[in-house]
């Protein structure tokens, strides 16, 4: 027995009539009844009963019959199934953030994935710090991840986004932060909140790296794992800090930011995942999460970071 068998029993059983059902399925007649008299003979029962003028279904044809359309829907839906699977439509993927991301673009990502892959089941972890990120990565417990390179694994697929620019996080109180902007050296003598060394943070390369290449040495007072801990003891008064201006989307009171001047004053944002990941799903939301992140920049709150 084959689908076609009951597609022609389908057929014929609608129709009431072999003729009509042979010109709906674009055969003709004879062969039609050969396989219905054939499909007849594999059940072992009568499904048909013929007279000279129409085609009645017998007890058992009418409970063949319903049971031949549910297989047949069930075998249209597995291929429907199969399609949306083969084109990424569907699936399941959990995306890590760091944390300026957890801020600014989650929002815009979830919406954004939402809409454009509405099959496709999404789950976000933020403040992840790349180290995190990566190992993450490697043992399947993410995805996806939005991070601050460098990544060395060769393992991972690493495309960037953008470059984000560094601003000062700063006490609203505090004499800089009555500058339209801020240079590293201006931070010499002021008491600094880090990400911590320790979690092998990459911002923490970063912010000591701006400050030697301008013959400083930074004075570190307080090292964290998370943005938001960093801005709100920035809040407090503790300290200030250097962080990538999409943390600006984190808006806490007694924090002012100040864009930074000077070189080396950008950070880079990427998209990584395993290479040997190429799940049509997979391949589709970096496709999304690249088109959303370049297009959204960071120019909403630029200009309000460097007034007075």
């Amino acid at each position: 027995m084959e689908l076609r068998h009951l597609r022609y029993f389908v057929a014929v059983a609608e129709e009431r009539h072999f003729g009509r059902a042979a010109e709906r399925l674009h055969i003709a007649q004879p062969p039609l009844s050969q396989q219905i008299r054939q499909l007849e003979a594999d059940v072992g029962v009568e499904l048909l009963h013929r007279t000279t003028r129409r085609v009645e279904l017998t007890e058992a044809g009418a409970t063949y019959l319903a049971d031949a359309r549910a297989i047949l829907a069930d075998v249209d839906a597995a291929a429907h199934h199969a399609r949306r699977v083969a084109a990424g439509a569907i699936g399941h993927l959990a995306i890590g953030c760091v944390g300026s991301v957890t801020y600014s673009l989650l929002p815009t990502l979830s919406r954004g994935l939402s809409t454009e892959l509405p099959g496709v089941d999404f789950s976000f972890r933020g403040e992840m710090l790349a180290p995190d990120q990566v190992e993450a990565l490697r043992t399947g417990d993410i995805d996806v991840a939005l991070l601050r390179p460098p990544v060395a694994d060769s393992s991972l697929t690493v495309t960037p986004l953008r470059q984000d620019r560094l601003v000062a996080a700063l006490p609203a109180g505090h004499a800089l932060a009555r500058r339209r902007r801020v240079r590293p050296t201006d931070l010499r003598d002021v008491d600094l909140i880090i990400h911590a060394a320790d979690r092998r943070s990459v911002m923490f390369d970063v912010v000591l790296r701006l400050f030697r290449d301008a013959g400083i040495e930074p004075r570190i007072r307080h090292e964290v794992g998370e943005t938001s801990t960093l801005v709100t003891l920035v809040a407090g008064g503790l300290g200030a800090a250097i962080v990538p201006e999409a943390v600006t989307a984190l808006t806490l009171e007694g924090v002012t930011y100040r864009p930074l001047t000077g070189p080396a004053t950008t950070v880079e944002l990427a998209v990584a995942h395993r290479a040997d990941r190429t799940e049509p799903h997979l391949v589709r939301a970096v496709e999304v999460i690249q088109r959303l992140v370049i297009g959204s920049g960071f120019a909403g709150r630029a200009g309000a970071v460097g007034s007075p």
